[in-house]
């Protein structure tokens, strides 16, 4: 590789992307699980960086923290700087999605077990952009831990390196939040949309085992 900037500014740079790595972290005990510290970055960066395939910088993390806007390399290389900075095992894994273009995303590990996390899928800007999505939520949680099997449905790996077999599901985003039916409950229902209404969000996503589950 070939450095594009001098010294001085290279120092700036460093400078600024730690203060804005530190202020997002500042929202986050070191105290709190694993999980809690890789849902929290997922719904930060989220919510502040915008998917614009016209960024500067796109392909680092300048992107999303000084521009906060970026592409699919730029959240991931983002993701995985701010959980390392909490403790959290991540690394960037490349590929592409179903419909050919390339991508990229992130592995984590908690508690022993690897899950997938893809913040860019996760952002209703780039649904949006992409012509899959709408406004109707900001964040889309169908990539916040999940495992090989759900990652393969839309995306290809190609990472140089064998990745682990991710197979669990204990800290899937609707498992650990109670948004995973296997069976039809009204009360269970009826709780997941009070909680929603307390929480003042204006959507609700659950996830259901199977296709009957579903159905009914």
């Amino acid at each position: 590789g070939n450095y594009n900037l001098d010294p001085d500014t290279i120092k700036l740079r460093k400078q600024e992307i730690e203060e804005a790595a530190d202020k997002i972290l500042s929202g986050i005990s070191m105290e709190e699980s694993d999980y809690a510290k890789i849902k929290y970055v997922y719904e930060t960066l989220i919510l502040n960086t915008d998917y614009d395939l016209t960024a500067p910088d796109n392909q680092n993390i300048c992107s999303v923290f000084l521009g906060r806007e970026s592409v699919c390399l730029g959240y991931a290389k983002a993701v995985q700087y701010l959980l390392q900075k909490v403790g959290v095992e991540a690394t960037v894994v490349t590929g592409s999605v179903f419909t050919g273009e390339a991508h990229a995303w992130n592995l984590v590990k908690i508690n022993g077990q690897y899950y997938y996390v893809d913040a860019t899928w996760g952002d209703a800007s780039y649904m949006m952009d992409a012509g899959t999505g709408d406004a109707l939520t900001t964040i889309n949680y169908d990539y916040l831990c999940v495992t090989t099997q759900d990652i393969l449905q839309t995306h290809v790996i190609d990472n140089p390196i064998t990745v682990p077999n991710c197979l669990v599901q204990t800290d899937n985003y609707y498992v650990k939040e109670g948004l995973y039916i296997d069976s039809l409950d009204a009360l269970t229902m009826e709780d997941i949309f009070v909680k929603a209404h307390q929480g003042h969000r204006d959507s609700v996503s659950i996830r259901c085992s199977n296709r009957l589950v579903f159905d009914e």
